[in-house]
């Protein structure tokens, strides 16, 4: 049983009741007071202020006066952030470290900011900043050990201009220490050599013309940039143990033998074989070398009766934060993948006299109204609101300021809802391409006519066609229909094998 804190006229009121109740502000419906905490509670369990609930409880601060929670000697949570942070930095005459105390202080859940200071690596950051032993500069920063509450700190230090602008993407600058680290690993036999020069001349160059561009999930390209890279080394240190030679003796026996020895992943060495192509001149076919795409062994699914109980889990539990069941319906509605989602900012939504539209692709596709008022509330406060990421653009920010947050966190957030993202993007997909044409998914969706060629094809359409023609309504009704399934006023589909 959780233990009592206060006994109010309301009733014995818990800790975690009291804290709720004390971080309540608004307008009093009894007395209109403006601006004032609501912690009681009226006949009609409508939220009032102190004055009209009768509530005698001391809760203003010491410090600042305001009505608050008294969280150390009678101040509260944001003077006592401001005061520690204060003695930690010193900020004196700096004005980027004033600005620091006043940006941290100020969020709106000030208690997040005291858990984080209290953290052996974030306090030894404020506390050498104070001390002046880490200078505010770029390359101090580079020096440290990495590590997230460095990556953290730099963020808001940039974001918030009291750090010097590198002048590339930070996440940019990021891979090229991460370049410089993998090189160092490889055997300097004509192997570090060739690897540096494919990773700076194709990789590299490649991931900063794409940093500039506004909707592309970085740090998905430089994912896969690393692996890329990672399987190059090792392709070319195994040539070396096994044959003997380099890069330049290669045949395209070797490349099969290497392929035959080991996992798919070696098959991420094709854009390598590729760049040596060129790189080398090998003109002729019989020297040219390559490797197959690497194909999933297989294609996890949902049933259809699955993917719906999904849905209905993002729609009725509210115990799960809004922003990720939002996500959630995205996936199942509208089968986009995460590295997508994370990208989304609040000009991807427009309201119209039809309603809400959600662009995803070419062109926008409406929300049914089933699931506009759950967008509606996420759009008024699109998580994270306590932090110092509050105020961004993105539908989804992450724990960074300024920054979207990172798919691998959203695909953790949504298993709480029973939603593994592979299997229900890939049952979702299926089914739009068996209720809505190509070219609609192509214009809607944004997906490549590859893609929506292949999951065609599974489904077993007769034919596979890019239509000019939109079918908004179309695809909007196929989601319409799945919604009313989840709140059973359509007869669910009998899955195949299903038993009758």
């Amino acid at each position: 049983m959780p233990k009592i804190r206060v006994q109010w006229p309301d009733g014995r009121i818990c800790g975690i009741c009291f804290t709720e109740a004390t971080h309540a502000y608004g307008t009093c419906p009894t007395c209109d007071d403006e601006d004032r905490m609501l912690p009681g509670r009226d006949d009609s369990d409508r939220a009032i202020c102190r004055n009209c609930a009768g509530i005698t409880t001391k809760l203003e601060c010491v410090v600042c006066g305001r009505e608050a929670e008294r969280f150390r000697r009678g101040a509260c949570a944001r003077c006592v952030v401001r005061a520690d942070l204060a003695a930690l930095v010193r900020p004196g005459t700096d004005l980027r470290l004033r600005r620091l105390v006043e940006t941290l202080s100020g969020v709106d859940r000030p208690e997040s900011i005291y858990t984080y200071m209290r953290g052996a690596r974030a306090h030894a950051l404020l506390t050498a900043i104070g001390t002046r032993e880490l200078p505010l500069t770029q390359d101090a920063f580079d020096r440290l050990e990495p590590g997230p509450a460095v990556e953290h700190l730099r963020a808001l230090l940039a974001h918030n201009r009291m750090l010097p602008e590198r002048g590339v993407d930070e996440r940019v600058h990021r891979f090229e220490r991460w370049i410089a680290a993998r090189l160092s690993t490889l055997p300097d036999d004509g192997t570090r050599d060739r690897i540096e020069r494919f990773a700076t001349w194709h990789h590299l160059k490649r991931v900063r013309t794409r940093s500039l561009e506004r909707d592309v999930n970085i740090e998905t390209v430089t994912h896969a940039a690393k692996q890329e890279i990672t399987e190059a080394g090792k392709f070319l240190t195994w040539v070396r143990s096994a044959h003997g030679i380099g890069s330049a003796q290669l045949r395209q026996t070797h490349v099969d033998d290497y392929l035959s020895g080991g996992t798919s992943t070696r098959k991420h060495v094709r854009n390598f074989l590729r760049w040596l192509n060129r790189d080398e001149n090998r003109r002729s076919k019989a020297d040219r070398l390559d490797a197959p795409f690497r194909e999933a062994q297989s294609e996890p699914l949902l049933k259809q009766s699955e993917r719906v109980a999904l849905i209905r889990n993002c729609l009725e539990w509210e115990q799960v934060a809004l922003s990720t069941r939002i996500a959630g319906l995205i996936l199942l509605l509208w089968a986009q993948p995460l590295n997508k989602i994370v990208m989304l900012r609040r000009e991807h939504t427009a309201f119209g006299v039809d309603g809400m539209a959600l662009t995803l692709g070419q062109h926008p596709t409406a929300v049914p109204h089933a699931v506009a008022d759950l967008f509606w509330l996420h759009l008024e406060a699109p998580g994270k609101p306590h932090t110092v990421n509050a105020g961004t653009s993105w539908l989804f920010p992450g724990t960074q300021v300024g920054r979207h947050l990172h798919p691998g966190t959203l695909s953790q957030r949504l298993r709480v809802l029973g939603i593994d993202a592979q299997r229900a993007r890939n049952a979702t997909l299926r089914d739009l391409a068996q209720e809505v044409d190509a070219r609609t998914l192509i214009d809607l969706l944004g997906y490549s006519k590859p893609v929506v060629a292949r999951y065609a094809a599974r489904v077993s359409a007769t034919t596979v066609r890019f239509y000019r023609r939109r079918r908004n309504g179309r695809t909007t009704r196929a989601v319409t229909v799945l919604l009313a399934l989840t709140r059973g006023s359509l007869p669910q589909p009998r899955e195949v094998g299903d038993d009758p």
